[in-house]
């Protein structure tokens, strides 16, 4: 698993020539109301061991939360599943908000 900067998750979205990740938002019902990346899919944490099969582990995943432990902590266990190209977004959406898109709400 590796650390994948806000910037870096942004220069990729927006890199046609490169396929896209599955980005995981893995944040509860209420903190997805209030902002998340568009595209992402939204799975909280404690229901991804149920839902493994919603997720392709042939193509690069990011993890993301709102700071990024809980996301390193669905990375770890993704890549002990079979994920091999798994990322947590460090800062999570909140770095997201500072760092890439000043609209995002924040919590």
């Amino acid at each position: 698993m590796q650390q994948l900067p806000v910037t870096d998750l942004a220069a990729w979205l927006a890199d046609d020539s490169r396929p896209k990740p599955q980005v995981l938002d893995v944040r509860e019902e209420r903190e997805w109301e209030v902002c998340h990346l568009a595209g992402s899919l939204h799975m909280p944490m404690n229901t991804v061991p149920a839902r493994l099969g919603e997720l392709d582990p042939g193509r690069p995943l990011v993890c993301v939360c709102h700071h990024g432990g809980r996301s390193m902590q669905v990375a770890i266990f993704l890549e002990r599943n079979g994920f091999d190209d798994v990322y947590n977004l460090a800062g999570g959406v909140d770095a997201w908000a500072l760092q890439v898109d000043g609209t995002m709400a924040r919590y």
